[in-house]
C-alpha cells in the first residue's frame, strides 16, 4: 500500500462549531477518555485525561477535514441535536475571582477562554451522563 501525503487545509467551519462526545473508556479499553465526533464518520481520538482526549480530537478533526477535503468529498455541516444550526451564545455572571482562574488556566493550556470552558462543561456532562 502506497502512503499518501495530506496537506492540512483550513475546514469551513471550526471545531468548536461541530459538537463532540467524550466518554471514559474501560479498563479493558485501555482508561482514558474517547472523543468522537457525531457529524464526522469515523472522526475520534482518545487520550488518558479529558483534556490530551480534546488536544488529540482536535488533531483528529485537523486531519479528517484535511483528508476530506483532499479527496473532493463534501464537509458536512455541523449540526446540534439533529438540527443545522450556528453554536449558540452563552452569558453566564461569574465571580471575578473564578473568571481570573479560567483565563490563567486558558493561557497556560494555550487555548481560548471559550474553549476551555466549553470542555469543561462537557467534561462535566460526560461525568454526570457516565454516573447517571
Amino acid at each position: 500500500m502506497s502512503e499518501i501525503q495530506v496537506v492540512h487545509m483550513d475546514p469551513p467551519y471550526s471545531f468548536e462549531a461541530y459538537p463532540h462526545v467524550l466518554e471514559p473508556l474501560t479498563v479493558d479499553d485501555g482508561g482514558g477518555y474517547l472523543i468522537t465526533f457525531p457529524d464526522l464518520p469515523g472522526c475520534m481520538s482518545d487520550g488518558e485525561t479529558i483534556e490530551e482526549a480534546i488536544a488529540n480530537g482536535r488533531d483528529a478533526f485537523s486531519a479528517w477535514m484535511s483528508a476530506r477535503i483532499h479527496m473532493g468529498k463534501p464537509i458536512p455541516k455541523p449540526t446540534w441535536h439533529g438540527e443545522n444550526r450556528a453554536p449558540v451564545r452563552l452569558m453566564q455572571r461569574l465571580p471575578r475571582s473564578l473568571h481570573a482562574s479560567l483565563v490563567a488556566r486558558a493561557r497556560a493550556e494555550g487555548t481560548s477562554l471559550n474553549t476551555l470552558v466549553t470542555m469543561l462543561l462537557a467534561e462535566g456532562l460526560g461525568r454526570r451522563e457516565h454516573h447517571d
